[in-house]
């Protein structure tokens, strides 16, 4: 079992900006003193929901504020980059950090992000699965070209090259693809691609989709088995109803904030999830409560999916005190019930 820190550095109403990166980055320090396995990196732009809108660059500065723990992005919006420069940050976080590095990928929403950047809708009901092949050959293939729709360019090397890291085992970092839909799980097993899945779902829609991965990943020639990450919440307290309590109180108004301020680039209408109810699902599905609830709730998902690795959402109290004893506890009070 691997048990991360999911990091969104969200901003909650009331604090800075400042505030939350900090506490962004605090939670990455506390969880390699705790002895967790990784820490994954959200991406926004333009809202407070999360307010780091390049996880590579924050993965930069957490690889070199640590030694031992396992960085990776959840994710690297695609459509919102260009795939050979995130293929060269990649490969240079890869090389300085003897293979430390995890570059998660996914499609992002139809968010004025595209307008911003100049991807523009097509990028994103489209152009996912070309930007990820691209981004995949920068990491695997001495020189890359491309004559698609989207890119056209002559030939030129790869530098750094991802092989070329001094204590690595001479492959590139691992890639891993946030799925949602089965059209996203069968992209990713077509690759061989390990899937990130995210906190909305239950341990009985995660177990569908390994499964579609699986049938998908097989008959593509790739081995079934992947290490897919499962994103979820973990709130830690000596009685349940106390973690419960403190999510409760927090995170509505969090994503009230934050969810209500995304703004779509077709003008198109969406419906935000009732910020309570939306709450009290997250405390139901995941390891919310005292630390045997925690570990049995993880042993259960990984028993019921497949799933042994975990992204843990570890700052839902919105409080930098109360984020790094939960980090803590993690570390000392679940992790060895799991073994």
């Amino acid at each position: 079992m691997r048990v991360g820190a999911f990091v969104l550095a969200a901003q909650f109403p009331g604090q800075g900006q400042g505030e939350a990166l900090h506490r962004a980055v605090r939670t990455a320090e506390v969880a390699e003193e705790a002895g967790l396995d990784s820490v994954w990196l959200a991406e926004h732009h333009f809202v407070p929901y999360g307010v780091c809108p390049s996880a590579v660059t924050l993965a930069a500065l957490l690889l070199g504020r640590t030694r031992r723990l396992r960085v990776g992005t959840a994710v690297s919006v695609l459509p919102s980059t260009h795939p050979v420069a995130l293929g060269e940050q990649a490969a240079l976080l890869h090389v300085t950090s003897g293979g430390r590095f995890t570059l998660g990928v996914g499609r992002g929403g139809p968010w004025v992000d595209l307008e911003v950047f100049g991807g523009g809708l097509d990028a994103y009901e489209k152009g996912f699965p070309d930007d990820l092949d691209l981004v995949r050959r920068w990491l695997s293939e001495p020189r890359v070209g491309a004559a698609s729709e989207r890119y056209a360019f002559r030939e030129v090397a790869v530098v750094p090259r991802p092989s070329e890291a001094l204590d690595g085992d001479g492959k590139g970092p691992e890639v891993i693809v946030a799925c949602t839909s089965p059209a996203s799980v069968r992209l990713a097993a077509e690759r061989g691609l390990p899937m990130l899945l995210g906190m909305h779902c239950g341990d009985e829609d995660k177990a569908d989709m390994v499964a579609l991965w699986r049938r998908t990943a097989r008959d593509a020639g790739h081995d079934p088995e992947a290490g897919h990450v499962s994103a979820g919440v973990c709130q830690l307290a000596d009685r349940t109803a106390d973690a419960r309590e403190t999510l409760v109180k927090a995170m509505p108004g969090w994503f009230r904030q934050g969810l209500d301020a995304h703004v779509t680039v077709d003008g198109r209408q969406r419906a935000m999830r009732d910020p309570v109810a939306y709450t009290e699902l997250l405390c139901d599905l995941h390891p919310v409560g005292t630390p045997r609830l925690a570990a049995d709730r993880l042993a259960a998902t990984a028993e019921r999916t497949g799933i042994t690795r975990f992204a843990l959402l570890t700052e839902g109290s919105g409080d930098l005190a109360a984020t790094e004893e939960n980090v803590r506890r993690l570390g000392a009070e679940v992790l060895p019930r799991l073994g």
